[in-house]
């Protein structure tokens, strides 16, 4: 069944989470996605747990469906090789520290040189430009910067990081964007594009309503803790048995809502009659009567009563109890997986992204490090096994 990035492949330089995180879901699709990776060691994901038989379980979910192959960029042979597999390819993904390529020779005006059709995607936490562009840094470190961090938690708490790492995830998925508009355009120009996606840049773009409420409005905003400081009623709220996140972005929602209390009179109170009169008097007024109302009923009840209403409402779930609930396994959003290194099948979480037609499953187990070099080297670049091995010998790859 074919994919719809075959015949594209992909030179993966990148380590970490962002990089490989695009590079996945370009594999995913059916691009030829070959892992580079430094001799002896690798992508430093490979030390991070979970681990089974010494091998990681976060290494394998984010690089499923890829070639591995190992090359020592930083020797002249290296080097050599590299140019010859940037011939071959479609594009190039990397999320070095900035500078790092560039001090190795492999600059995108170089690589453009060897290959205009190439496509050169990078990843860093502060972009290519600016005062900060040296800098290294992690997701933590662009939660923190972008603003992020300032706005999560409740007002009476610290500023806290996101679980996910947002930063990371949020990036690979803007420069795999970047890379498919890019591949789209060469269709029609036969030329490539260098593609820049910064962490912070990334998690500034998604700060939605609490950016344009300072640059707008004037406010700074604040930690409301599960409070939308837009929308109202929009929060968390207490159940007889645990708790549960309700939304009422119109006022058609929140009559509804009204009508399920039996307080009608709620509809044409001055207190709530607009969204902007719930917002401004919400946690004094509004959420105490709501609360007084749910706190009588189960999270079973409220969500019969609730989602018959069309209003948006879940219950919180832990991440066993999402696993193993009927919407993950409907919508084929855990794959199985053979995971050499492990040797067993392990589950991890699938794309996202449903093509019809596509086979949606995973194709291969994420590399064990340099399990492709002999079919890589040979394939595409005609090096015989003994050279192979020799250049094994000589650090080389």
């Amino acid at each position: 069944m074919k994919r719809p990035l075959e015949g594209i492949r992909v030179l993966d330089l990148t380590q970490a989470y962002s990089g490989p995180f695009c590079t996945m879901n370009l594999a995913d699709h059916g691009a030829e996605v070959i892992k580079i990776e430094r001799p002896g060691s690798g992508d430093q994901t490979r030390a991070w747990g979970p681990m089974e038989n010494d091998y990681s379980g976060y290494y394998a979910y984010i690089n499923r469906n890829k070639k591995g192959i190992t090359l020592n960029l930083a020797s002249e042979e290296g080097k050599k090789i590299f140019t010859e597999l940037v011939k071959t390819a479609d594009v190039v993904c990397e999320n070095y520290k900035v500078g790092v390529l560039e001090k190795l020779g492999f600059s995108y005006d170089v690589l453009k040189e060897i290959n205009p059709r190439i496509i050169y995607g990078s990843i860093s936490g502060f972009g290519l430009t600016g005062d900060l562009a040296s800098r290294p840094c992690y997701d933590i470190v662009a939660q923190a910067m972008s603003g992020m961090m300032s706005v999560t938690g409740f007002a009476d708490g610290p500023p806290c990081k996101i679980g996910p790492s947002v930063g990371d995830n949020y990036s690979g998925a803007y420069l795999c964007m970047g890379v498919l508009m890019a591949l789209y355009e060469r269709e029609k120009t036969g030329v490539g594009r260098r593609i820049d996606v910064g962490m912070v840049d990334t998690l500034y773009s998604v700060m939605e309503n609490f950016v344009v409420e300072y640059t707008i409005a004037g406010k700074h905003p604040h930690r409301a803790g599960n409070q939308d400081p837009s929308i109202a009623p929009f929060d968390s709220f207490r159940a007889k048995d645990a708790d549960f996140v309700m939304g009422c972005g119109t006022n058609k929602m929140f009559a509804g809502l009204c009508s399920a209390m039996g307080r009608e009179d709620l509809i044409e109170d001055p207190r709530f009659k607009t969204n902007l009169d719930r917002c401004d008097n919400y946690l004094t007024d509004l959420k105490p009567i709501i609360e007084e109302w749910t706190e009588t009923k189960t999270v079973a009840e409220l969500e019969e009563i609730i989602c018959g209403l069309s209003i948006p409402f879940g219950p919180i779930l832990t991440i066993p109890e999402i696993s193993e609930h009927s919407l993950i396994k409907e919508r084929n959003m855990l794959w199985d997986v053979y995971q050499p290194g492990m040797e067993k099948t392990i589950r991890i979480p699938g794309s996202p992204i449903k093509i019809h037609g596509e086979e949606d499953k995973a194709q291969k187990g994420a590399p064990i490090l340099g399990e492709d070099n002999v079919a890589i080297y040979s394939e595409v670049l005609g090096i015989s096994a003994e050279e192979v091995k020799a250049l094994e010998e000589n650090n080389v790859i």
